[in-house]
């Protein structure tokens, strides 16, 4: 379980008189529960990539708190780390490195033996379906080959937390689908706490038990699916979306 309680953070950006302070996120609460994807949606610049970056000990809050499975990530982060999986929307590899080479460096980062993180990439070749590309240099590989290596580098400790950010950026629709379906496996199979970012109303829909809304650094909204869009009063997500987001957008324009 990912618990983000008021979170806050700012940036000071540019020098001298034209330096200014940016709030890029002003008092995010959501919880994300085992066995459960929670979709973190908002516009660009509503805060989910900041969000996440401190979920995963990435940057230090300036205020509130995130605790994965109880762990205070701010306190403890090696600790908190050690029970998630992160998956940024950077995802380099080792591109000298065949996967199971790239996977295994992270498993022994992690402390594992060489033994268990090998047998540990096996398993996770099954599961994403990359038994192919295992013993292949990822020099090369496709952006859906580079997504399942990455993801499966994130999962090789089998964290019981996983946090993607925007997973399927740049993917054609195999690779989505491979991706949607891994997440189903981890989540009803083993149970995993999965929480990602997008811009994709369609995988919302198809994917998440939860979603939580932010707008200009703030939660606007949290609930199922069909909650929000009874909520805002439409059917399609899409607008629902619109409506919550953007209807906060307007509300942080006027001011107080």
């Amino acid at each position: 379980m990912i618990e983000v309680t008021d979170l806050a953070k700012r940036f000071s950006q540019g020098r001298g008189a034209k330096a200014r302070v940016v709030q890029a996120v002003d008092g995010v609460s959501w919880v994300a529960a085992d066995g459960c994807i929670t979709g973190l949606l908002g516009p660009n610049g509503a805060g989910k990539t900041t969000t996440l970056r401190l979920v995963a000990a990435l940057i230090a809050p300036d205020a509130g708190s995130v605790r994965v499975d109880g762990i205070d990530v701010a306190a403890q982060p090696a600790a908190a780390l050690a029970r998630m999986g992160v998956l940024s929307d950077a995802r380099g590899l080792y591109p000298r490195l065949t996967a199971r080479e790239n996977i295994v460096y992270y498993g022994r980062l992690h402390g594992m033996t060489a033994a268990a993180a090998n047998a540990r990439a096996d398993q996770l070749a099954a599961v994403l379906d990359m038994q192919p590309l295992l013993d292949r240099r990822t020099d090369g590989f496709s952006q859906g080959e580079r997504m399942k290596t990455a993801l499966a580098r994130a999962l090789v400790h089998d964290p019981p937390n996983i946090v993607l950010d925007e997973p399927t950026n740049g993917l054609d629709v195999l690779a989505t689908r491979a991706l949607r379906e891994a997440l189903r496996r981890l989540r009803d199979d083993e149970g995993k706490c999965i929480v990602f970012s997008t811009h994709i109303m369609q995988e919302v829909e198809r994917l998440c038990d939860q979603v939580v809304v932010v707008a200009h650094g703030r939660t606007v909204a949290s609930g199922t699916v069909a909650e929000l869009s009874a909520a805002s009063g439409h059917s399609d997500f899409e607008e629902t979306f619109v409506a919550l987001a953007f209807s906060a957008s307007e509300r942080h324009q006027a001011g107080p």
